[in-house]
C-alpha cells in the first residue's frame, strides 16, 4: 500500500476510535512505510525524534501498538527478545527465518507450510485468524564462519 493511502486509513482508525490525529503519530507511520526492513520500537524512536523532537518514547511505543491494533504493522520477537515490527497493511502474509548469529532476517512463503498449518487448526477445531512462523537458525555466512 503506498504510503499516501496508509495515512489516510490510520487518519481514519484513530478517528474512529476517537483518538487525535497528531503529527507525531503521523511522523511514526510515514517513517514505517519509509523502511522496507525491521526495526525495533527504540530504532523508530531514534528516527522519530530525528523527525521531529517532540515525539517522546511514550509516544512512539503507544503509536506502534495501535498501529498493531488496527493491523498497519505485525511484528514478532527476535531471538534478542526485542520485538521487531514491518508495514504489513498491504502486503501478503509470510514468514521469517532469523538467524541467531548475526541477526539476518529473510522473508520466505511456503505454500505447503501455509497447507499444513490450516489442516493442524481443523484438526484441533480451530478456525484460523492469524499466524507467525519464525524458524531460527544460523545464515549461510555465520555457518561457513563456524567450519572454520
Amino acid at each position: 500500500m503506498k504510503p499516501a493511502a496508509a495515512r489516510r486509513r490510520f487518519e481514519l482508525f484513530l478517528k474512529e476510535r476517537k483518538l487525535r490525529v497528531t503529527q507525531q503519530r503521523l511522523d511514526i507511520l510515514d517513517l514505517a512505510w519509509e523502511t522496507h526492513d525491521h526495526f525495533s520500537a527504540e530504532q523508530m524512536f531514534g528516527w522519530a525524534r530525528v523527525r521531529n523532537a517532540h515525539a517522546s518514547r511514550a509516544t512512539v511505543y503507544r503509536t506502534l501498538n495501535l498501529m498493531l491494533e488496527g493491523r498497519f504493522l505485525s511484528s514478532f520477537e527476535a531471538s534478542s527478545g526485542a520485538a521487531l515490527f514491518e508495514h504489513a497493511l498491504g502486503h501478503n502474509h509470510h514468514d521469517h527465518i532469523l538467524c541467531l548469529k548475526c541477526g539476518k532476517i529473510e522473508e520466505f512463503h511456503c505454500d505447503a507450510i501455509e497447507k499444513l498449518q490450516e489442516q493442524e487448526a481443523q484438526r484441533l477445531g480451530f478456525q484460523l485468524v492469524d499466524h507467525a512462523l519464525i524458524l531460527e537458525g544460523h545464515c549461510a555466512s555465520c555457518s561457513s564462519t563456524d567450519e572454520l
